[in-house]
């Protein structure tokens, strides 16, 4: 089943990012970025607490009585509370992307929240198609396109219910997946990254018609 390819690949890339220590955050394109640390965070006179974006930008500071303080290129499009050190920032970009790091300093450098952010944009709208041959048994062939990018399948009709002739098909990269798949007499086209979900349907027997004990396909200009 294509979902369970889809959450196999998942998990994979989870799987790697635990590995790095990093945890995987995903944002849509113009929301607020939320990141919030689960590590006890305590500071006294000699240590100060910073946010990283790629371990060499920073976003800002809380020292010890708890004054936040943000830095230049981030004043105004983010927000930083000293009471339980948490980050928001504010519509955010593709730039946005990449790890974000906090950090208690004083004698060492200590992590206590590591995160790997992608901003993606939200999925394209997906066109589902349907071609017929007319024969006794009602053949229909399912097109499933996105911008750059269309698979097909062909789905065999009778009187009494429709099947997937060949596989189920998905098509996943590191943006987004589109699958193609039959549920009982009704074709799904689904294209979905982490933060947003287009889908389309056909229900395939309303395109054939039963008479004289035989199946007859609808062409596209009936």
């Amino acid at each position: 089943f294509p979902l369970l390819h889809l959450l196999l690949i998942l998990l994979f890339l989870l799987l790697t990012l635990h590995l790095w220590g990093l945890q995987p955050v995903f944002v849509l394109h113009g929301n607020d970025l939320h990141l919030d640390i689960e590590k006890a965070v305590v500071l006294d006179k000699k240590t100060d607490f910073f946010w990283k974006f790629n371990t060499t930008n920073y976003v800002g500071k809380i020292s010890y009585n708890k004054e936040a303080v943000l830095f230049d290129s981030y004043e105004g499009r983010a927000d930083f509370f000293g009471h339980n050190y948490s980050l928001v920032l504010k519509n955010v970009k593709h730039d946005d992307s990449g790890d974000y790091t906090a950090v208690v300093t004083g004698g060492k450098e200590q992590r206590v929240g590591e995160f790997k952010v992608k901003v993606q944009d939200p999925v394209s709208a997906v066109n589902l198609t349907l071609t017929s041959s007319s024969s006794d048994s009602c053949n229909l062939t399912v097109t499933c396109t996105i911008v750059d990018l269309n698979i097909s399948r062909t789905f065999k009709c009778d009187a009494h219910n429709c099947s997937l002739l060949g596989e189920n098909l998905s098509s996943t990269d590191m943006l987004s997946s589109l699958i193609v798949y039959l549920q009982q007499d009704t074709v799904f086209c689904n294209h979905s990254n982490e933060v947003s979900w287009k889908n389309s349907t056909m229900v395939l027997k309303s395109q054939c018609d039963m008479k004289s004990g035989k199946i007859r396909c609808h062409r596209n200009n009936e």
